[in-house]
């Protein structure tokens, strides 16, 4: 336990004198990003435990053995005096039952495994890490919309050309609102200056601690779990990459 605290300690002095060194703190902190992913996309894996109804694996031969399944329950538990018969149906019952419950297991994993294999395995927080967490969305469909003269949009492109319009207008220098030239200007200064006064270590610890758990990842795949544990072992380094950000 010593020895790993002490690799760990030697880890966080090195990587946070690289951070302060680094002359292009950008470059620092994507090769850093990149080096989580790489250890993420080594170490987890999707959880493959579907929840729900599994309506992929579902076959016609699993409905009609349970439906010959159910009529043997159904046969066994009618009330006969036969007692030598009674057992009869209920060793049948239970024998079918069996076959049953093996062949659900056989097409579940058979299901899994072609749909795994059918999905790219370089990005653990694709379909399968949805489906796993019974996340999966629904494929919105794009209908037409109504353009400003009162017409409608007939094709895909056409619609979302009217959206892109309507959420992005065209940036005209010469229709700008003082308001506008205002924050124009403000784009054109510099984010930071020598004054500003770095994030303490406190700081950075009080935004770890108020990520939530059991989000989705961002486009770079790193979880809010993974960047707790990541401040935890080495926060030297964290501090030192918010610092310079």
């Amino acid at each position: 336990m010593e020895d790993k605290e002490r690799d760990t300690s030697e880890i966080d002095e090195e990587l946070s004198s690289q951070a302060k060194e680094y002359t292009d703190i950008g470059q620092f902190t994507i090769k850093l990003k990149e080096v989580i992913q790489i250890t993420c996309s080594e170490i987890c894996k999707p959880n493959t435990e579907v929840k729900g109804k599994p309506i992929p694996w579902w076959t016609e031969s699993l409905k009609i053995t349970r439906k010959r399944t159910n009529a043997l329950r159904r046969r066994y538990r009618r009330r006969i005096n036969n007692e030598e018969l009674r057992e009869t149906r209920k060793n049948q019952y239970t024998k079918a039952k069996k076959e049953y419950h093996a062949a659900t297991k056989r097409e579940k994993i058979r299901s899994w495994k072609q749909y795994c294999t059918a999905t790219s395995p370089n990005n653990s927080w694709n379909e399968i890490y949805k489906l796993a967490n019974n996340k999966p969305r629904s494929k919105q469909i794009i209908r037409t919309m109504r353009k400003p003269d009162g017409t409608k949009t007939e094709t895909m492109t056409e619609t979302l050309q009217l959206i892109m319009d309507q959420l992005i207008p065209e940036d005209k220098h010469k229709e700008n609102t003082p308001y506008h030239r205002t924050i124009r200007d403000q784009t054109k200064q510099p984010l930071y200056t020598m004054d500003e006064k770095e994030f303490t270590k406190e700081e950075v610890k009080q935004v770890v601690e108020i990520l939530q758990p059991k989000k989705a990842p961002g486009p770079n795949a790193i979880t809010n779990e993974i960047i707790k544990l990541f401040f935890k072992e080495i926060p030297k380094t964290i501090t030192a990459t918010h610092k310079a950000c």
